[in-house]
């Protein structure tokens, strides 16, 4: 197995993201950055310098539809592209999609107690569609499958950072393309995202746990990560996750111990530097604890006269 990692500009604060270049029966290109000229520039420079050309890229294989990570998909035109039934609307850009999509989130931000001075922030929850790219999924992949052209990777569906995240587990070689479901210096903030289906949103944090807990059960010795470096000591790196995330929902917890609160009111009071800037992170992080604590039993909830959810320690 050689993998060739091509490190990719974004414009978000993240900073760079990792393209890698799977040598198998098939030359897979994992995941394809923002829709910008120069990540493709980069793209296209990291496909040379490993000794290919873009028409020797036989497939794309994203893992998840964050924009980032699946800009470039139209720049490789001979190749399949692989990933989640959750990245289709995004690349479709589904207009019925989106016209669910900012419902959910209007819905969300008042069940929250956002003020209306911010409802303005439905917009942004979009993200930057032009940065992502306009082709489809030719073949949805499944918890289980085996990677076509990769018969030593194992697809494993890994929830929780988006709806649609993947990560792929060689076994043999005790290795895992874990997108961004483990990096090495932070943990990814699971995102709320509207369901496929109209249906219950899911609780991200509480799948993100629970993918986390997942890899800790396989004897990973090394992850190539969706920024930064490779990751290892995975085990007892996820321990530390776990348990901090844990202490982050206490800290969470203590905020209610004067009486009720929105998630707003929460928001405000666990990032009171950046929750105006950064509305839709900051939110989707608060909710996660919210989730772990009701989860856990160690909170109630009650939605007031104005559909306003409330949280309470229990």
């Amino acid at each position: 197995m050689i993998i060739h990692k091509i490190s990719v500009p974004t414009p978000f604060a993240v900073g760079d993201v990792n393209s890698y270049l799977v040598k198998g029966d098939a030359l897979t290109l994992v995941d394809v950055g923002p829709k910008t000229e120069e990540a493709l520039k980069a793209l296209l420079a990291g496909i040379k310098e490993a000794g290919y050309a873009p028409t020797d890229i036989e497939q794309v294989l994203l893992t998840h539809h964050h924009p980032d990570h699946s800009g470039w998909v139209d720049a490789f035109d001979k190749a399949t592209i692989l990933g989640h039934a959750y990245n289709q609307p995004w690349l479709e850009k589904n207009e019925d999609f989106f016209q669910y999509h900012n419902e959910f989130y209007m819905q969300s931000l008042i069940e929250e107690g956002v003020p209306e001075s911010y409802l303005h922030w439905v917009e942004k929850m979009k993200r930057p569609l032009q940065l992502i790219g306009n082709r489809p999924i030719d073949k949805i992949l499944n918890d289980g499958d085996m990677l076509p052209g990769h018969p030593e990777f194992t697809v494993l569906e890994t929830l929780g950072h988006a709806q649609s995240h993947l990560s792929f587990w060689a076994e043999k070689e005790r290795v895992l393309i874990g997108g961004d479901l483990i990096l090495e210096k932070i943990s990814s903030n699971p995102l709320i995202e509207p369901p496929l289906n109209k249906g219950k949103r899911a609780k991200s944090m509480l799948q993100y746990n629970a993918s986390l807990k997942r890899i800790q059960e396989l004897p990973v010795e090394k992850i190539y990560s969706g920024h930064g470096n490779e990751v290892f000591n995975v085990y007892d790196l996820l321990t530390t996750r776990l348990e901090k995330q844990k202490e982050r929902a206490l800290k969470v917890l203590d905020m209610m111990k004067d009486g009720e609160k929105t998630i707003f009111e929460l928001t405000q009071a666990l990032f009171p530097k950046v929750y105006e800037k950064e509305l839709g992170l900051t939110l989707s992080e608060t909710i996660g604890q919210v989730d772990y604590l009701l989860e856990n039993g160690y909170i109630m909830e009650h939605r007031n006269e104005k559909g306003i959810l409330l949280y309470e320690q229990a």
